[in-house]
């Protein structure tokens, strides 16, 4: 049996280096806003709990490839940490210490009683058979399980990982302690995210968005979903972008033909009709909303003057650094942030939580509804205060979210 181990690189500014840097950048302005004092600063800059693992996953082949993985607890002053877990080969404790930042404030943000956490592993899941997925994430399970475990925090899906990586997941808890951890939402988290996505997105609007052309980036599980639930709203989404590709077309895609197409080619790129146009230019598309539901860092200093769009709305973690927010608000764009744009995913986790505690049973409809109500309240108390204090809206989303946590310090 060979052992491969991953080989060293250089030292650089990773992806994840970037994404904690914004999301330290943010709580900066936030402290600074609230007056806060340079030790509560420090103390909500510091994660709780942090941990590395070394995954070992055995391959079809026989060899063992050794995989970096981490689980980060970032606060746990309101309820219990709450966070996803991420398969991406990218991933680093710098990027998961952000998203696990970002779910402190996303869960304060909509009133939920959850701390921030997250988790990830460096490895390409495209790259491995399902037994060798299963395998990884099985042995990732069992690592942190000192930091994690059912009555710690149960992870959710986020890139690269879905439910039947939850399920494998609660079923080495289970086997670890006995205790059978909650299964899956009437709502998949990916639905809800999008779902909440579009109510973040008409509530800036102040209204239906007919006849508003959308560009999305990022047609994946969030992306694709709230691609439909704009057009369905009336909107007309002219161009979509994904890892392959990006196309567009004037008059509108047809979204359902292009998610097939996506489906059995493996992207959008190619998708008869409509134009081929570059990744990075579907970011300067003359367009009302842009919809950033990709990864981290999308909008930066460099490409932020290109940016037409009037709207832009935050479907994924950390898409718009602090440089080029700065230059957006400068040309007179609204940005809908990330910790109130992508929240309906943590928002119906938690209720659903409430369903199974008080033994309901609530109908899809019954979760939309309760969903609208959190986010389109958070955002009016985040535009009350940002047109009050002359903030952004993802400054003052911020400046709500930390106060809350601090609060209940």
């Amino acid at each position: 049996m060979s052992i491969m181990v991953p080989s060293k690189t250089p030292a650089l500014i990773t992806p994840g280096r970037q994404a904690l840097d914004s999301a330290l950048h943010q709580l900066a302005g936030a402290v600074e806003h609230l007056g806060l004092d340079d030790e509560t600063h420090t103390m909500l800059a510091t994660p709780r709990r942090s941990m590395a693992v070394a995954v070992p996953v055995r391959r079809e082949d026989g060899r063992v490839q050794v995989v970096q993985g981490f689980r980060v607890q970032h606060n746990v002053s309101r309820g219990p940490a709450k966070g996803g877990l991420r398969f991406h080969p990218g991933t680093d404790l710098h990027e998961v210490t952000a998203l696990a930042m970002w779910m402190t404030w996303k869960c304060a943000l909509a009133g939920i009683p959850y701390g921030g956490a997250m988790g990830g592993v460096a490895v390409d899941p495209a790259a491995l058979t399902a037994r060798e997925l299963e395998r990884l994430t099985r042995r990732y399970a069992a690592e942190i399980l000192p930091l994690a475990g059912p009555e710690k925090e149960v992870p959710v899906p986020d890139a690269g990982t879905d439910e039947r990586t939850m399920a494998w997941i609660r079923d080495t808890y289970r086997l670890d302690s006995g205790y059978w951890a909650p299964g899956a939402s009437i709502m998949t988290l990916d639905d809800a995210t999008a779902r909440g996505a579009r109510i973040a997105a008409l509530s800036a609007l102040g209204g239906s968005p007919m006849g508003l052309t959308v560009a999305v980036q990022g047609f994946g599980k969030v992306g694709a979903r709230v691609a439909h639930y704009l057009a369905e709203a009336g909107a007309k989404v002219v161009a979509v972008s994904d890892a392959s590709g990006a196309v567009y077309a004037g008059g509108g895609l047809d979204l359902d033909g292009l998610r097939a197409w996506s489906a059995e080619s493996g992207g959008v790129s190619g998708y008869r009709d409509a134009d081929a146009l570059h990744r990075d230019d579907l970011l300067e598309l003359d367009v009302d909303v842009l919809v950033l539901a990709a990864l981290e860092g999308a909008v930066t200093e460099a490409n932020a003057p290109g940016v037409r769009a009037r709207l832009i709305v935050e479907a994924a973690n950390g898409p718009t650094t602090p440089e080029a927010d700065e230059i957006l608000a400068a040309n007179g764009a609204t940005v809908v942030p990330d910790i109130l744009a992508s929240a309906g995913g943590v928002i119906v986790s938690h209720l659903e939580w409430v369903r199974n505690a008080q033994a309901g049973s609530w109908s899809n409809a019954e979760f939309d509804a309760r969903l609208h109500d959190r986010v389109h309240d958070a955002f009016i108390e985040v535009r009350s205060l940002a047109t009050a204090r002359g903030l952004t809206l993802r400054e003052a989303a911020h400046a709500v979210a930390v106060g809350r946590v601090v609060s209940d310090h």
